[in-house]
């Protein structure tokens, strides 16, 4: 794996869990909003909303550096949008460079022709 790729895969790791825990607060913010004179949806939906452009804009780098099947980028794609979802983008994420790393020593050291 390249500098540019982990790099890649890093920024989707780093904005998938903000993205993962935004959606959950905002449905909070507004279910106040109905119940209570707290009215805070606009800024969270905002924010929320920049975090997810960022993870599909992150999402698409990914994919394109990483050279991911259809299958692997439409699933990390879909683990945006449930609440928490991202959580298990991250963990994914984290396993597949923790591999690559380890691939990428053992090719240095002569021990695995991969």
């Amino acid at each position: 794996m390249d500098v540019k790729t982990a790099a890649a895969l890093h920024r989707l790791r780093l904005i998938s869990l903000p993205e993962a825990i935004s959606f959950p607060i905002l449905l909070v913010c507004s279910v106040l909003k109905r119940t209570t004179e707290f009215d805070a949806v606009f800024p969270m939906g905002l924010i929320h909303g920049l975090l997810f452009t960022f993870y599909v804009i992150f999402w698409a780098d990914a994919w394109n550096r990483a050279k991911w099947s259809k299958k692997k980028a439409a699933g990390y794609f879909l683990l945006a949008i449930p609440p928490f979802g991202g959580l298990f983008a991250e963990r994914k994420l984290k396993r597949e460079a923790e591999g690559a790393v380890i691939a990428s020593r053992a090719r240095r050291e002569g021990t695995v022709n991969a």
